[in-house]
């Protein structure tokens, strides 16, 4: 099967941009890159007026499968992956059961054989995520594992996180920090301030993300050990983790888009669709966060995808934590980064696919000869709405209904083949 795209301006960060190129893909590789190349018998998709970039990997989302399926499964939140133009994804353990098995990790990858997005398990640091016993890191590398992390429930002590970290190192496998101090969290649902205080609601106060990060980055240092901080969302934590990188230790983060382009104020509505783990915090936040972003402290965007059914979200105060994200991650990047000029588009590139394939040791990033054919196609200038219920996610919950975005994905092609394009009913 061949796949010949027509036309498309090439983003790779690599290389930079380079305009009016034919790419011809075959076996799901690319084997031919030129101005123009002759279609033969391949499949045209004509991309003329699009920017063809690699494939997104998203090293952060909750597929909710095996045993909430009900929420999300493999398929479906493939399907949303491959609409926001992501062709990776690293899906985490809290799953019921949890993935601290070679059994769960084979069943998660089984699933995702004929999936429209490529799929990487991460694997649980400890069993059933009590932070208890520290799963077998070999067997679950053995069965497909690409990392390991206790997201959703951060490793309670140091002396467990130091040990894993070790163990990581040993196995090369990454190791991605949940971090917080529950005993700071204290059963809150928001960001600790005056909101909080006006909603009468129990507030996450910043400090429980800053002294778990302090925690990592104090082992990392000490003992020359990598860790990778998840879902960054305070200027604390930024500033913690620019400090470390400055001094040489091997510490990497990341943050997600609506950490860069929404705050608590949204709150005020009691939409639990505006309530995740960290929360959203305070515009200052927001403004380090795009800082940490500029200067390189932050290396990559996930989406940390959690989606929630309806009926779970319906009461603000006792609804899980969570929102949906793949769908519009790429949107919302280059709507609030690339369009008012905080980073390049071969920046944005970089954060969202290079360096996420780098972290994990995955093959992806890149646009040339003999690389996958993983990519996604879109128009930066196509303005859209976004509609809860047109999103490809078994559940709606995102923080973005009825916010307008420019930039919008027209394809997506993975492992050669096109598993996505923007039809009229998406429009």
């Amino acid at each position: 099967m061949k796949l010949l795209i027509r036309g498309a301006t090439v983003i790779d960060p690599a290389i930079g941009r380079r305009p009016h190129t034919d790419i011809l893909i075959e076996d799901g590789v690319i084997t031919e890159m030129a101005d123009f190349l002759p279609s033969g018998d391949a499949q045209i998709l004509q991309a003329d007026g699009w920017l063809c970039a690699p494939g997104l990997v998203d090293m952060h989302v909750h597929l909710r499968d095996p045993g909430q399926t009900h929420k999300e499964d493999v398929l479906s939140g493939c399907r949303a992956a491959a609409a926001g133009g992501v062709t990776a994804v690293a899906c985490m353990p809290n799953t019921t059961p949890a993935a601290d098995s070679p059994e769960v990790i084979t069943e998660i990858l089984q699933k995702a054989e004929h999936a429209d997005a490529r799929v990487y398990p991460v694997a649980a640091i400890t069993r059933s995520l009590k932070g208890e016993e520290q799963t077998d890191f070999a067997a679950l590398k053995a069965a497909g594992a690409i990392a390991v992390s206790d997201d959703g429930r951060p490793v309670p002590t140091a002396g467990m996180m130091q040990r894993a970290m070790l163990e990581a190192r040993l196995e090369g496998l990454p190791i991605l920090s949940h971090s917080e101090d529950l005993s700071l969290t204290r059963g809150g649902i928001m960001n600790a301030g005056e909101i909080a205080q006006t909603l009468g609601v129990r507030g996450v106060c910043r400090a429980a993300e800053d002294v778990a990060v302090a925690r990592e980055v104090a082992i990392a240092v000490a003992e020359n050990l990598p860790v990778h901080i998840c879902h960054v969302s305070t200027a604390g934590s930024v500033a913690i983790i620019r400090d470390a990188k400055r001094r040489g230790a091997p510490v990497t983060c990341e943050t997600a888009p609506h950490y860069f382009s929404l705050t608590e104020e949204l709150l005020m509505s009691r939409d639990a669709d505006y309530r995740m783990s960290p929360p959203l915090r305070t515009a200052a936040d927001v403004e380090a966060i795009i800082e940490g972003i500029k200067d390189g402290t932050i290396d990559a965007i996930a989406t940390d995808h959690a989606p929630h059914a309806a009926e779970e979200k319906a009461d603000f105060e006792t609804a899980p934590n969570g929102v949906i994200g793949l769908e519009t991650s790429l949107a919302a990047s280059l709507t609030y980064l690339v369009g008012p000029g905080h980073i390049t588009l071969p920046r944005l590139i970089e954060m969202m696919s290079t360096t996420p394939a780098k972290l994990l040791g995955v093959r992806g990033g890149r646009i040339a000869v003999g690389e996958p054919a993983d990519l996604v196609l879109f128009d930066p200038l196509a303005a859209w709405t976004v509609e809860p219920d047109k999103l490809h996610s078994k559940s709606k919950n995102t923080p973005y209904a009825g916010r307008r975005f420019t930039g919008r994905v027209m394809a997506t092609v993975c492992r050669g083949k096109i598993v996505y394009e923007l039809g009229e009913e998406n429009v």
